[in-house]
């Protein structure tokens, strides 16, 4: 944030001698920054996580939909296929790109967000220019490795800090906000939930680390798919499961373990 100087080409301000009052000087202008709750908030909107009307997470559309898991799945898996029939490098690696690049096409004639597919089409480009550089196929799937430790150890540190990383991403959704921290049970529920993910994440470096090692790239590629989007959804929801609020009370009518559902209070 900026804040005014006093700028050295002025002159003096006006003395007092005179009898004048002295000039009141201007307070510094502040703009008022986003508070914690507020950068969490925007946190989760932007995460895509979704509800459905039954109050349960919506895993489908929190991936981004089925257009969103293709455009995880397809370029990957396009690269494997064709390079373990063809042994091509580069052209395994065209592919690939021409197919991330015509998901964002996709976008872009739809008019339908394209921050997905832009990541995915840059995210590509950058596996495939690791690849080419090195001349090892299995490099395509490297950066990937990097990407998921980094994950792992920033949600590692969430939970250290007592901000776990599921309750940024599901306490907006349940309508608690950032209240969850009051509650000693709500922290280690989250804490929970949080390492359900972090475990996901841990697995594919276990599965598929001693597959690059071993250069083998069909398998590797295989893996890289079915232990992507699919499997971390599936730890999404377990990790939403796990980190439910109990309820104090009987049900009330019009609610789930989760809450309320969005639009049923006030009916």
């Amino acid at each position: 944030m900026s804040h005014p100087i006093d700028d050295p080409t002025a002159g003096p301000e006006p003395s007092s001698d005179d009898g004048a009052a002295p000039t009141a000087s201007r307070p510094p202008s502040t703009q008022a920054q986003p508070s914690t709750a507020e950068l969490a908030s925007r946190y989760a909107a932007k995460s895509g996580v979704r509800r459905g009307d039954s109050g349960q997470i919506d895993v489908l559309s929190s991936i981004g939909g089925v257009q969103g898991l293709a455009e995880s799945i397809a370029p990957g898996l396009v690269f494997t296929v064709l390079f373990t029939f063809t042994t091509d490098l580069a052209v395994s690696l065209i592919a690939a790109l021409a197919v991330a690049a015509v998901f964002t096409l996709i976008r872009l004639v739809s008019r339908t967000p394209v921050t997905q597919a832009l990541a995915g089409l840059v995210g590509v480009a950058f596996c495939a220019f690791v690849a080419l550089r090195t001349g090892n196929a299995e490099d395509f799937f490297l950066p990937g490795f990097f990407i998921n430790g980094g994950y792992i150890v920033a949600m590692a540190a969430s939970v250290v800090f007592r901000w776990p990383f599921a309750g940024l991403l599901f306490g907006f959704i349940r309508n608690e906000g950032i209240e969850w921290r009051k509650d000693p049970a709500r922290v280690r529920a989250y804490s929970v939930a949080t390492w359900i993910i972090v475990s996901v994440l841990a697995l594919r470096l276990v599965v598929q680390v001693p597959l690059y090692l071993a250069e083998n790239v069909a398998a590797l590629g295989s893996t890289r798919v079915a232990m992507g989007l699919p499997l971390y959804a599936l730890g999404l929801w377990l990790a939403w499961i796990v980190s439910r609020p109990r309820a104090a009370a009987g049900p009330v009518p019009g609610s789930t373990d989760d809450g309320p559902v969005n639009g049923a209070q006030g009916r």
